[in-house]
């Protein structure tokens, strides 16, 4: 699943001691990694699984908005 056009953020966790990536558009979609390349590996696999699971539970998955703005 290359393919995701969902945005991902990805940062350090010192309190973790590892790289966290994070879907915001699909709700509750975060990975870890011991890397930065691990952890967006990572956030791909369990960003299938989500939408695998909203498609089960005729749940709404949301369209890919492109880059997110915060204020």
């Amino acid at each position: 699943m290359d393919n995701l056009k969902y945005e991902i953020l990805v940062y350090w966790s010192n309190e973790d001691k590892c790289f966290v990536a994070e879907m915001p558009e699909l709700p509750g979609c975060i990975a870890d990694g011991e890397t930065y390349e691990k952890a967006i590996e990572n956030i791909k696999q369990v960003a299938k699984i989500w939408i695998e699971v909203a498609k089960e539970e005729g749940r709404e998955i949301p369209e890919p908005k492109g880059k997110l703005y915060y204020a």
